[in-house]
């Protein structure tokens, strides 16, 4: 497990260098994790069935879950500093 968490959180520094601080609502982070979650069905279906390049390769497969791992641990980041900006804003009022 330590291996995996390690990998989605070099994704995420990853992602960080490369779009910045991501603070979405919720229904654009929703569309993020889709098309992430889309690139995780078309590697499946090219591993599995016959007639793709892939065929039998699951690398991809792999790659495409450390992804939508780390777009959600980003969602829940980004939550968590949106919710705590509004609480703050809500004490200082």
């Amino acid at each position: 497990m330590e291996t995996v968490l390690a990998e989605v959180a070099a994704e995420r520094a990853r992602q960080d260098k490369k779009w910045g601080r991501q603070d979405h609502r919720p229904a654009d982070w929703l569309s993020i994790l889709g098309e992430e979650f889309g690139e995780v069905c078309k590697a499946v279906c090219e591993a599995h069935f016959p007639g793709y390049e892939s065929t039998g390769d699951w690398s991809s497969y792999r790659k495409e879950l450390i992804h939508v791992a780390a777009v959600a641990v980003a969602m829940a980041e980004s939550h968590d500093r949106c919710t705590a900006t509004v609480n703050e804003t809500r004490r200082s009022a």
